[in-house]
């Protein structure tokens, strides 16, 4: 009886100490600066049939914390207990097979969970990335086991990239292939498994380093370009937030805990009306005229800027997509889909910002 005491207190002391040693992300709403960055990863959030969010930009921009402050941004999710695939009990149509192999006809245990931000490291293996035999577990039982690779542990949440344009060409056209399916498919050493991989793919890189295959350049629905900021105070601000979290991260999460709770209701707010945001077809006729004149290939570019339009209308309340929203959202979903021109040396946000005076100037 006392070492069964004894047991659980030490257990308890272990919860706590690693509650204490948990890392502490530093807040979202403390990020100075990078609008058009925050602005794409929170409409990327209320809408994850976006596609994803490429990031570009100098070294020390601060991609990385900003796309690792969103899990503790996000509103936390619905998922089925035990699943190792955070499966959603209220979609049915989209269970993994341990899920259904459970009796379907009840309704799925769920608890709260905070919602997925999984790295994929440059040098993961393709049995790390998809999954693979438990090789321990066959050994030991005899028994053959699947162990869930990044894939299903990104489920419903943030597959994160960091230096992108260096990946791997096998796991690029691994992850195209899961991108374009919404599932994960494993196939050897006996096993057979299959199961929902839908997430956001965020990447970040500096593309004086090595462009992004176009492969997956195409599959990303927004893409941001971050640079160092020239302005004195804005640079000064950066320096004394990231000092501050330094030298005491739980403070300075406190002092910004009431500014990341208003946003994290907005986004849900967001996520509950955005399939009752209207978009006119005048709207569409103007993004459509848009995509054309600047030569976008296929009717991707359209897509992606009525979703990206609609999500950020849902963020700000409104009832209708606006030729405003439109103009917001228009630089980050159609900049990366221009055709390079040898007799224009502007970037693709110039190009986008003037085919929208020369469009719609009144």
């Amino acid at each position: 009886m006392t070492s069964s005491i004894r047991k659980k207190s030490k257990t308890k002391e272990t919860q706590a100490r690693k509650k204490q040693t948990a890392r502490i992300e530093y807040p979202f709403s403390a990020i100075v600066g990078q609008a058009e960055l925050k602005q794409a990863l929170i409409c990327a959030a209320i809408d994850q049939t976006l596609g994803g969010v490429l990031i570009f930009g100098d070294r020390g921009t601060g991609k990385s914390t900003t796309i690792r402050s969103l899990a503790a941004l996000l509103p936390k999710m619905d998922v089925a207990t035990d699943c190792p695939y955070n499966c959603d009990p209220q979609r049915p149509a989209h269970l993994c097979e341990r899920c259904l192999d459970d009796d379907a006809e009840t309704k799925l245990k769920k608890k709260q969970v905070t919602v997925p931000v999984v790295d994929l490291p440059l040098g993961a293996t393709e049995d790390r990335v998809v999954g693979a035999l438990d090789l321990e577990h066959a050994l030991s039982k005899g028994e053959k086991l699947f162990e869930p690779g990044l894939l299903a542990r990104a489920h419903r949440g943030f597959l994160y990239i960091d230096e992108v344009n260096l990946l791997e060409d096998h796991l690029v056209d691994l992850l195209l292939d899961v991108a374009a399916s919404g599932e994960n498919v494993v196939e050897r050493e006996g096993l057979s498994v299959r199961h929902p991989a839908r997430f956001v793919l965020v990447g970040s890189g500096n593309p004086e380093e090595g462009e992004l295959r176009p492969q997956l350049l195409d599959r990303y629905g927004l893409s941001v370009e971050v640079k160092t900021p020239t302005d004195v105070s804005q640079r000064i601000d950066v320096v004394k937030r990231r000092d501050a979290y330094e030298q005491d991260p739980a403070a300075f999460a406190e002092q910004w805990k009431n500014k990341n709770a208003r946003l994290r209701t907005k986004i849900k707010q967001a996520q509950a009306r955005l399939s009752d945001v209207n978009v006119p077809d005048e709207t569409l006729v103007q993004a459509s005229t848009l995509c054309m004149t600047l030569g976008t290939d296929g009717l991707r570019g359209e897509l992606t800027l009525m979703r990206a339009a609609r999500a950020l209308a849902a963020y700000e309340g409104s009832q209708s997509v606006t030729l405003d929203h439109v103009k917001q959202m228009a630089a980050c979903s159609l900049g990366h889909r221009l055709r390079r021109n040898p007799l224009d040396d502007a970037s693709s946000r110039v190009r986008v910002d003037r085919a929208i005076e020369d469009l719609f100037s009144e």
